[in-house]
């Protein structure tokens, strides 16, 4: 994905923000493109729902998944494009239609989507160089079909209201009685998105898929993160309710995050390393490695204080029994 020649352009379908899917002679990728540098921060009166996407989030996230043992993400690479050549040139007729020059003298284009895709939204390049994050493609539904499920911690997504995990204190019990959480791996797979979603500061998580062949056995993908790593200065501890809320993880998750906690490597040390070699290097901005450190403490300290209140064998789970039932 990083290097191949890219043959055909189109506006992916679906979404609130603009996506390209590059077309290769053998092979799909998912490209979002940057917006803005590194260092800017998700907008304080932004809500999670109108946030900006970050390519350099779903490169660490890919990455991130891995160093945690899940390796539940596809595959995602960055790449630096010229936009005339590689995009401009072999892009569909609908999108060539939102390209324009900026008064700055910048190639720019906005597509049509949600949110985002106007004029005053645009993406440029400078002039005409644009960095993206590139996600390996699934296969098609028609070769493996996924089905998507509602996140059972899913927010409101409304400026006012509040989801009913957020002010029922019972709520886990709920979930627990509910087909595919009631057995099985699934609701410990849910810790395991938590734990992930929590650490890089995620909270746009109101769907996830699985692989239809394996029915209830099988764990869910972790797709879409652009909206992670965006306040380093800021853990939002809503995101951990599923852990706070049911007392449950993996042991090999805990063992994963008690190994990065005690070193010698810690976890933004392993995802530094990790992402070294990746085409737009550095990926992320310096306080977001200083951040990852810090919220494995503080799932650290969910779980201890987990297994203060509770018998810790109904606290950590073994992956030999996998189980919630």
């Amino acid at each position: 994905m990083a290097t191949k020649p890219i043959v055909h352009v189109v506006q992916k379908e679906g979404g609130t923000q603009l996506k390209l899917q590059l077309n290769y002679s053998n092979m799909q990728a998912l490209f979002k493109p940057m917006r803005f540098p590194r260092e800017q921060q998700t907008l304080p009166n932004h809500f999670y729902f109108t946030d900006f996407e970050r390519h350099t989030a779903e490169i660490a996230a890919f990455h991130l998944d891995r160093l945690l043992g899940f390796r539940r993400a596809m595959p995602v690479t960055g790449r630096t494009l010229n936009l005339t050549t590689e995009i401009y040139q072999i892009a569909d007729g609908e999108l060539l239609k939102t390209f324009f020059v900026s008064p700055a003298g910048n190639i720019c284009f906005h597509g049509k989507c949600s949110y985002y895709c106007d004029t005053a939204h645009a993406i440029c390049g400078s002039p005409d160089t644009l960095e993206g994050s590139f996600a390996a493609f699934l296969p098609d539904k028609s070769f493996v079909a996924r089905k998507a499920w509602r996140h059972p911690w899913r927010r409101s997504y409304h400026k006012r209201k509040k989801a009913q995990w957020e002010h029922d204190s019972d709520y886990c019990s709920l979930v627990k009685e509910i087909p595919p959480y009631h057995k099985g791996r699934r609701l410990l797979d849910l810790m395991d998105m938590a734990v992930l979603d929590f650490l890089m500061g995620n909270m746009d998580r109101h769907h996830y898929e699985t692989f239809k062949i394996f029915g209830n056995n099988t764990f869910p993908l972790h797709l879409d993160h652009g909206r992670g790593f965006g306040k380093p200065f800021h853990d939002e501890i809503s995101i951990l309710a599923p852990i706070l809320q049911c007392c449950m993880i993996r042991q090999s998750t805990l063992s994963t995050l008690l190994k990065f906690h005690n070193g010698p490597v810690s976890l933004s040390e392993a995802l530094r390393k990790s992402m070294a070699k990746d085409p737009v290097a550095p990926v992320l901005w310096e306080p977001h490695f200083v951040a990852l450190d810090r919220r494995v403490r503080v799932v650290l300290q969910a779980i201890r204080d987990c297994v203060n209140r509770e018998d810790s064998s109904q606290v950590v789970h073994e992956r030999r029994e996998d189980t919630v039932s």
